[in-house]
């Protein structure tokens, strides 16, 4: 019997079609609203030397910031009273979506930019953001970066952090009091765009220090074991955004880099096997940011976030 208009058969891949549409719609609408739903992340790393006082650090990354984010910005001056607690900001880039972001970055730090703070940038710290597919992130990195669009005044957000005492780590090495204990540090430029200079940050780091602490806007394999092998405590980056469109329970599709998923954000031992006090091996805590570019302005299963850490002695927490 042929069919007709009144027959089942249509009726029904209407149904389908229109259920399909308003679950797109739906989940559009939801993606959306998790993008704003910032949270304030505890989290815990046993580096510091046994009876060590332990350490109040903010770990900042992926502020991704326009003139026009309100309640991004709000919500970021709301961490303002967290000021006078802690004992360091750690900042790891990709801080600007916008040219004329630098203020607006200002401003939303105020109070945490009178704390002890070090940073790096990120790719998008140097260059304007640009709609992109977003399924590619999905597919195998081919290795192509977007540098052919106008550059943003990352001279102007270096200086700002500088201006405000934070020790700016762009493949360099370098020493900061925090709290009662001396601190080695080193970074690196974003392995993303491939600006990162290991030989100019490669050594051991100091023994002599209480604690040792590096930083990577992206957690490339490369730097991680870099960092790992050079014997530095933790290391600290962001760029994932934790994978930002995860499947439920927060479980990451991508990194946006050769970091597997698994560890696309929170606290982790890298090598991914190793056990605390194995030759060549650290602590990484991968932050799933704040924000996203703006034209994917959408998270599932990933909420936007800061992350204050702890740091207390080894084998504590």
């Amino acid at each position: 019997m042929p069919l007709t208009q009144d027959s089942p058969r249509p009726r029904a891949l209407a149904r389908v079609a229109v259920g399909g549409a308003v679950a797109a719609l739906a989940t559009t609408a939801y993606a959306g609203w998790e993008a704003r739903r910032y949270v304030l992340r505890e989290r815990t790393l046993p580096v510091l030397p046994v009876g060590a006082r332990p350490l109040r650090v903010l770990h900042l990354t992926d502020l991704h910031l326009t003139p026009g984010q309100r309640a991004k910005r709000e919500w970021l001056a709301g961490l303002g009273t967290l000021a006078p607690t802690l004992d360091l900001v750690v900042d790891t880039g990709d801080n600007l979506a916008h040219r004329d972001a630098v203020p607006v970055v200002r401003g939303a730090l105020g109070p945490l930019l009178d704390v002890p703070g070090v940073f790096v940038h990120g790719s998008n710290d140097y260059f304007e953001p640009g709609f992109r597919n977003p399924f590619r992130y999905l597919l195998p990195d081919d290795g192509k970066r977007h540098t052919d669009v106008p550059p943003l005044p990352w001279r102007e957000l270096s200086r700002t952090f500088t201006d405000a005492g934070w020790l700016d780590l762009t493949n360099t090495r370098d020493r900061l009091q925090v709290g009662d204990l001396d601190v080695a540090l080193a970074g690196v430029d974003d392995p993303h765009l491939g600006y990162d200079r290991l030989e100019d940050v490669a050594g051991p780091a100091d023994r002599g220090a209480d604690l040792r602490l590096a930083v990577t806007h992206a957690p490339y394999l490369r730097v991680l074991d870099a960092f790992a092998r050079d014997g530095y405590d933790a290391v600290l980056a962001g760029h994932t955004h934790g994978g930002q469109v995860c499947l439920p329970g927060g479980r990451a599709l991508t990194t946006n880099c050769d970091l597997e998923p698994a560890r696309a954000r929170g606290v982790h031992r890298h090598p991914a096997d190793s056990r605390p006090g194995d030759p060549g091996s650290t602590w990484m805590h991968v932050g799933a940011g704040l924000g996203t570019s703006p034209y994917a302005r959408v998270r599932i299963a990933c909420r936007p976030e800061a992350v204050l850490l702890t740091l207390v002695p080894i084998g504590e927490g």
